[in-house]
């Protein structure tokens, strides 16, 4: 026993690593456990500001924390020095001490000086709405390009507001004189923060060409799509409406999928048929969210185009959530800022029909036009869903009744893959084809083929 007790494991006090000043640590590492919530209720209704909180809470449980409060306050504009005061400040302070919070989350953007000023007051790390959507989007990136464009967010986002602590204030010797050399050979030198702040835009320059790199890869698969002339619809909406379930159920595609806010970011295409049997491209592309960082929105701008590019977009907004409208004003906020993106027509999809009020479905239905209201889960509306796709797309195709020699049966093959045979006769001379083809194909079989009528 006396030998066992010997060789355990023991405790030494003093040696803690939990920290008093939030300053004796690097503002860029983040962890997220124990978190208070902090809202400024500026305008709108309580339950608008209520909701915001509540969309910051998934936020915050989704990037890994437990949340133990949320506080709203009622003000006319956020404090220029604290975000909520100097005396509310001290009373968060003390909830914090209270609830052993290590973690103070804001729902808004805070500038450098309120970050820094808020965190002197409560003693634990702060973050603001926008560093915490970054962090999530920092959790999910899968792909090459998805990785390269957060970090590009995140340091754009994080190079106004690098600060300097103890020794990092140090400047570097310029000039020649480490070298010995005495008068005019001195120079201040740059400070260690400044040597960050360069180094930060070396690598945003680096990131931005990797992604120009990687959009070109993307531009190729879209134009050669745009060559064949298949239209494409968009899945745009807001982040957990259901967008990777619709496209699993419309196309058994097999994109992850989970209760959880930015769960995929990579936009996945694939091929559909509508049920007259045309050929179109489905795109899930990012989800969006209220006041979405505009570092994303510059960041994604290559995922984005997904949407300009379009014939049509679907708009999925989820039924069950208690404020729909708002989240509709939101998608379509963003969706404004792509260039080409206004001018597309839109069919608004309304997810998760099986558990959505009947009273706020019926409100969305006399607001809305065109709109279809489905169930990814249960598969209800989706028959609706795909008639009105196939009524919306623009038709590029043309109806032909050509006889095609035998010997050119390869003609007869694209007509089933790209368009929409409606009829086929074997005779003596050839195939007689009836069917609704693409513009390309149209011309080749306007060289090789006969009008029937002439036979």
């Amino acid at each position: 026993m006396d030998l066992a007790e010997r060789q355990a494991l023991r405790r030494v006090a003093g040696l803690s690593t939990e920290l008093e000043d939030v300053t004796e640590v690097e503002y860029r590492r983040l962890r997220l456990e124990r978190v208070v919530l902090v809202g400024v209720w500026t305008s709108g209704t309580a339950a608008d500001a209520e909701n915001s909180l509540l969309e910051l809470k998934l936020l915050a449980e989704t990037a890994g924390s437990e949340i133990l409060e949320g506080l709203i306050q009622r003000r006319q504009k956020p404090d220029t020095a604290t975000y909520i005061g100097s005396g509310k400040a001290q009373e968060l302070a003390d909830i914090v001490a209270a609830t052993g919070a290590d973690t103070v989350v804001c729902d808004g953007e805070l500038s450098p000086g309120q970050l820094r000023q808020l965190e002197e007051v409560v003693k634990v790390k702060v973050i603001d709405r926008t560093m915490l959507i970054l962090d999530i989007f920092a959790q999910h990136a899968k792909s090459r390009e998805g990785k390269a464009q957060v970090e590009l967010a995140q340091l754009n986002y994080l190079l106004p507001r690098l600060r300097g602590w103890g020794g990092n204030l140090s400047r570097q010797v310029g000039g020649r004189a480490a070298g010995g050399v005495g008068i005019g050979g001195r120079g201040p030198g740059e400070t260690k923060i400044e040597l960050d702040r360069r180094r930060i835009r070396e690598r945003m320059a680096k990131l931005r060409r990797q992604i120009a790199e990687m959009t070109t890869a993307r531009e190729t698969k879209r134009a050669r799509r745009l060559s064949r002339e298949v239209p494409a619809v968009a899945i745009a909406g807001y982040t957990n409406a259901g967008k990777s379930s619709l496209l699993n159920r419309l196309t058994s595609a097999g994109v992850l999928v989970e209760d959880a806010l930015f769960a995929t970011l990579d936009p996945t295409v694939r091929r559909a048929h509508t049920p007259d049997g045309r050929l179109f491209t489905l795109a899930d592309t990012v989800g969006f969210v209220r006041h979405l960082p505009h570092q994303l929105v510059e960041a994604f701008r290559s995922t984005l185009e997904e949407i300009g590019d379009a014939d049509l977009i679907l708009h999925v907004v989820d039924g069950s959530h208690p404020d729909p409208e708002s989240q509709l004003a939101a998608v379509r906020e963003v969706v404004s800022e792509i260039e080409g993106a206004r001018d597309i027509p839109e069919i608004v999809v309304v997810n998760k029909a099986d558990v959505a009020d009947p009273v706020v479905l019926a409100q969305l239905e006399a607001r809305e036009k065109p709109i279809v209201v489905v169930s990814a889960r249960t598969g209800a509306g989706i028959d609706e869903l795909m008639a009105l796709i196939e009524r919306e797309m623009p038709r590029f195709d043309q109806e032909v009744r050509l006889l095609v020699p035998y010997q050119r049966g390869d003609l007869i093959s694209r007509a089933h893959k790209e368009g929409e045979v409606l009829g086929i006769e074997h005779t003596g001379d050839g195939t007689i084809l009836h069917a609704r083809v693409l513009p390309s194909l149209f011309a080749e079989l306007e060289r090789t083929a006969k009008p029937v009528e002439t036979v």
